[in-house]
């Protein structure tokens, strides 16, 4: 099927009156633009309708088709918890579909703890091991400033009894 222009369409109509004054019934339209002569190599005229609004040109109406591998979608909510090195000091954050909710929040150690037991054992596992090892720093810090003390005081004593 030959798609026929506007001015294709004119001329095939100016034939077809003038073969119509002839007796001449057949009209074929050539599918070169802008020829209305026949030929072998020609096909029949199209209608207006066809040849103004071809099948697949019209816009559709109404959501796009999901495509094959396309998700379900869900609710998208992100809970991220950091802590500092020491892991003395928690911050949480919460992001909703892309959107930050909630900004730097600041959450206590013994929450972020309760929080993973709550949810799995395996994060409850991980975020216990880095609990501890702040732990354990912790206390070496503590007992360091301790014999710092301890040795400051003694200064101190030292200086007094002169």
């Amino acid at each position: 099927m030959v798609d026929v222009t506007k001015q294709d369409e004119a001329a095939a109509v100016a034939a077809a009156e003038t073969a119509d004054d002839r007796g001449d019934s057949s009209l074929d339209v050539a599918s070169s633009p802008g020829s209305a002569s026949g030929g072998s190599d020609a096909a029949p005229a199209a209608d207006a309708s066809d040849a103004a609004d071809p099948a697949g040109a019209r816009p559709r109406r109404g959501r796009p088709r999901k495509g094959a591998g396309a998700k379900p979608q869900g609710v998208e909510l992100v809970l991220t918890v950091t802590g500092t090195a020491e892991a003395t000091d928690w911050q949480a954050e919460v992001t909703h579909g892309g959107k930050r909710v909630v900004k730097a929040l600041p959450v206590p150690a013994t929450a972020v703890a309760a929080a993973a037991k709550d949810l799995h054992p395996d994060i409850a596992e991980a975020i216990e091991s880095v609990l501890s090892a702040a732990r354990d720093r912790q206390r070496s810090r503590v007992e360091q400033l301790q014999a710092e003390l301890e040795a400051a005081q003694r200064a101190l004593a030292d200086l007094q009894a002169d």
